[in-house]
């Protein structure tokens, strides 16, 4: 895959739409629904980022999170509900590993909005998007141990458990063990037959 893909197909991060979901940029306009839920301890618990202390905090990211569109070098989508229009979490490529063709996906999804299979439709569509349109061989996602929620929706999309790595992250002053699941182009392609 090659870098000059990533910015030409992410400089204008193309609209994606699933049943109940529409993927698209983030935008400043978004800052109270993503506030909503970025400020919670319950939802960073297992994030490497820390709870929103503000909304003008959220204000900020965003106007950062656009100013990266530009440059082709931010990767994440808004996830809007279409049935209430509001934005309830994110999905996309954490980073991607241009000359071995593989990415790390991440995900977060407001807590009402949970336990809806809402964040399965949103990664298997961006896992779609990376076999289909970015033509990857492989895609990775993280997970600090004790999120088994988040291993099971991996597990759900068809990745496999790979294993852990003991503390190999420090993550908010703690070292965190951190495991990955993956799944391969061709096991994906066989699991939508």
């Amino acid at each position: 895959m090659k870098k000059d893909l990533l910015y030409t197909l992410f400089s204008h991060i193309p609209t994606l739409e699933t049943d109940r979901l529409i993927l698209r940029g983030m935008r400043v306009s978004d800052a109270a629904d993503m506030y909503d839920y970025a400020r919670r301890p319950s939802v960073t618990e297992y994030l490497t980022w820390n709870p929103h202390s503000s909304l003008e905090e959220t204000r900020e990211y965003l106007t950062y999170v656009g100013q990266r569109y530009r440059t082709g070098d931010f990767y994440d989508w808004s996830l809007v509900c279409k049935e209430d229009g509001r934005m309830i979490g994110t999905c996309g490529f954490t980073s991607f590993n241009c000359p071995s063709d593989s990415a790390e996906i991440g995900y977060v999804l407001s807590p009402p909005y949970q336990g809806k299979g809402l964040a399965t439709e949103a990664v298997r569509c961006v896992l779609a998007f990376g076999f289909e349109e970015l033509s990857l061989h492989r895609i990775e996602a993280h997970f600090i141990e004790g999120n088994q929620a988040s291993r099971r929706l991996m597990e759900r999309v068809g990745m496999s458990f790979e294993g852990f790595a003991r503390e190999s992250m420090r993550i908010k002053g703690r070292y965190r063990t951190i495991g990955t699941c993956a799944i391969l182009r061709h096991e994906f392609t066989h699991s939508l037959s």
